[in-house]
């Protein structure tokens, strides 16, 4: 009998993506010789690869005409036992369905965002799980997966590891602490100024100098962190993923929000301290579970997507945080 072909769907973002490999991973260690073909967005074609979960990676922009037909045509010169869609969302849903996948197997209306989608499934999965990484295992469950979710790495190249190493040790720094202060929109973002006296008082009382992360259109975050930071002066990077991985990789600890470069750290290996507002960890936190998670008492689950910081962030003080990130470290309090 064949192995069996499977077409899979998560194009974006960052730390979806990162929430998506241990489903990936189950599938791939239950079935070891079958095609996994990949689509997702070309701006993480090497996430994807550094997974080296798939067959192939095909990459689709779903805003260009072109790329979408192109990629249509290739799903359907293919056969396929079926197709796995972890996004949930029309534009990832429409490409096996138009691309005549017979079996496409997708999350059930309960747990979709958009209202319809699950119409372009032929199998509707209702989820128990609670965490959107075990969520997404479900559906390799039914796709014939002996297990929910594996274990998993992530390949940072010899290259980007020693132009990372190379860079901060030009700058006088060798270990390091992240500080991730972005998050899409600014709802789930702790305070800049936090952020900043976070720096002071890891630098002055840990004696470890930090790197401010920070990705595109967030120039001015990163601006109002270092300017709070003051004389602990912060080493900034916006580099490109490869880069981005290796820095990570070499951290002793990531401090962020609900973003991509704290969900990215912690898959590969780095301790983090994640702070949590209007989003619940207990569904879109560190995965595996075994991060510093703070999150006020007081916080609602909202997903609001404000340009405001969420009031519950305001609840965890410098000192809370500084706290955690100690015991991340094993310094004492």
């Amino acid at each position: 009998m064949a192995d069996p072909r499977f077409l899979v769907v998560r194009l974006g973002s960052l730390g979806d993506i990162v929430h998506t490999f241990p489903a990936v991973a189950a599938l791939r260690d239950s079935f070891p010789a079958s095609p996994i073909v990949w689509l997702t967005h070309p701006r993480w074609v090497d996430l994807v690869a550094s997974s080296a979960l798939p067959s192939e990676i095909w990459p689709v922009d779903s805003r260009d005409l072109r790329s979408v037909r192109h990629v249509i045509e290739k799903i359907r010169d293919r056969g396929w036992d079926a197709a796995i869609d972890y996004q949930g969302l029309w534009k990832a849903a429409f490409l096996p369905f138009f691309g005549g996948v017979p079996k496409r197997i997708g999350f059930s209306s309960a747990t979709v965002r958009e209202v319809g989608v699950p119409i372009l499934y032929t199998d509707r999965v209702v989820c128990k799980s609670t965490h959107i990484a075990d969520q997404n295992g479900e559906l390799s469950l039914h796709a014939g997966s002996r297990q929910r979710v594996c274990g998993s790495s992530l390949r940072v190249s010899e290259k980007d590891l020693s132009r990372v190493r190379t860079d901060l040790r030009n700058a006088g720094v060798e270990r390091y602490v992240v500080l991730s202060p972005g998050g899409g929109w600014r709802a789930k973002c702790w305070p800049a100024e936090r952020f900043g006296a976070l720096c002071r008082k890891i630098r002055s009382e840990l004696d470890v100098p930090c790197v401010i992360n920070y990705g595109p259109g967030e120039d001015a975050l990163a601006e109002d962190v270092c300017r709070a930071s003051g004389d602990a002066k912060p080493v900034v990077y916006d580099g490109e993923l490869g880069p981005l991985m290796a820095l990570l990789r070499g951290a002793d600890c990531i401090v962020g929000g609900d973003t991509g470069p704290l969900h990215l750290a912690v898959a590969l290996g780095t301790r983090a301290v994640a702070l949590f507002g209007p989003t619940d960890p207990a569904r879109n936190g560190p995965y595996p579970p075994a991060e510093i998670v703070l999150r006020s008492p007081q916080a609602a689950t909202t997903y609001g997507r404000s340009e405001v910081t969420d009031p519950s962030l305001l609840d965890l003080s410098v000192e809370t945080v500084l706290a955690a990130v100690k015991r991340r470290l094993g310094a004492p309090s």
